[in-house]
């Protein structure tokens, strides 16, 4: 992004809605590992609290997205034990990654910050998303003069 903050773009299961969420780099990081199956040597913060979850006994049943106030959006776990617990959603995402967790979104928050992409325009994102697997920071150095 312009501004160098990560975005999370979750989409819709059943629809053509995409929700962009800005992050920090840390979570987008969090995020990236999980998704890439990336271990580290010692649990990171989210990997930490899987562990404590499965010593525990809990289960994080869901996380849901629920609301959106001036650009900054909320999130619950929701749990085995039916507590919930008030989360950050890019922590949300990452422990949802990590647990194999659904993730569900209030329709309130996709019709205020949801994105529509039509289906034909599915193949352009895709592509798109393509090109930002292969593209590295240096590809878009200046020219030295």
């Amino acid at each position: 992004m312009p501004s160098n903050q990560p975005i999370v773009l979750l989409r819709e299961v059943s629809g053509d809605r995409y929700l962009p969420i800005w992050i920090g780099a840390v979570e987008a990081t969090a995020i990236a590992f999980a998704q890439q199956g990336v271990v580290p040597p010692r649990p990171l913060t989210h990997d930490l609290l899987k562990d404590v979850l499965e010593a525990t006994g809990n289960e994080l049943t869901e996380v849901q997205i629920t609301e959106v106030k001036d650009g900054v959006f909320f999130a619950n776990l929701v749990f085995g034990s039916g507590a919930e617990v008030s989360a950050r959603p890019s922590d949300s995402i990452a422990l949802a990654l990590r647990t194999g967790t659904r993730i569900v979104c209030a329709d309130e928050v996709l019709d205020e910050a949801g994105l529509a992409v039509p289906a034909e325009q599915e193949d352009e994102v895709e592509k798109f998303r393509e090109f930002l697997d292969q593209v590295t920071p240096e590809d878009f150095d200046a020219p030295q003069g």
